[in-house]
C-alpha cells in the first residue's frame, strides 16, 4: 500500500482570531454527539470576523448524507447574506473537509478555509487530495492546517474509541 504523502504545509499565515473561531468549531462538533454524529463542526464568518453560519454534523440526526458541518455552515451564511457567494469569508472547520465539502467551498467561492485535524483518509484539502487548490478549477481556496490540531484530533479520537467499545 503507497502512503500518503504528507499534508501541505499551511500557504497564508494563521491569523490572531483563528484559534478562537476554531474554539467555537470545537464547541459546535461536540454538539454532534448528541445526534450519534461524528464531532465535526465549521463556523463561517465575513472579513470583519462577524459569524454568518455554524454548524456541526448531522448526517445521522437528519438521515442527510450531505448534513456534514461544512455544507450545513455554508448554507446558513449564504441564506444570511442573501447570496451563495461568500466572497470574503473564512471556513473554519475542526477536520480537513472531504471532497464532497471541498466542492462546495470551491463553488461558494470561499477564498479561506482554517482547519484543525488533517484527513488522512478522506481529506481534500492538501493531504489525500487537494480540491481547493486544483488549478483547473474556477476559484483556489488558501488553506490553513493544524489550527488546534491535537485538540481537533483528540475530539474525534475519544468519540471513535467510545464507539469500539460499546460495539
Amino acid at each position: 500500500m503507497a502512503s500518503i504523502p504528507p499534508p501541505i504545509p499551511p500557504r497564508t499565515p494563521r491569523r490572531p482570531d483563528d484559534e478562537r473561531l476554531m474554539g467555537l468549531a470545537l464547541d459546535e462538533a461536540r454538539l454532534a454527539l448528541a445526534g450519534g454524529d461524528v464531532p465535526v463542526g465549521a463556523v463561517v464568518v465575513d472579513a470583519a470576523g462577524a459569524i454568518l453560519g455554524s454548524a456541526h454534523n448531522a448526517r445521522e440526526a437528519d438521515g442527510d448524507p450531505t448534513a456534514h458541518a461544512e455544507v450545513l455552515a455554508l448554507r446558513a451564511a449564504a441564506a444570511r447574506r442573501g447570496t451563495w457567494r461568500l466572497d470574503g469569508c473564512t471556513l473554519v472547520v475542526t477536520l480537513e473537509p472531504c471532497t464532497m465539502c471541498a466542492g462546495a467551498i470551491v463553488l461558494a467561492r470561499v477564498p479561506r478555509v482554517v482547519l484543525g485535524a488533517w484527513d488522512p483518509k478522506a481529506g481534500a484539502c492538501g493531504s489525500v487530495r487537494d480540491v481547493v487548490r486544483d488549478a483547473r478549477l474556477n476559484h483556489r481556496v488558501e488553506v490553513v492546517g493544524g489550527v488546534r490540531e491535537e485538540e481537533c484530533a483528540r475530539v474525534l479520537r475519544d468519540f471513535f474509541e467510545g464507539r469500539r467499545r460499546s460495539d
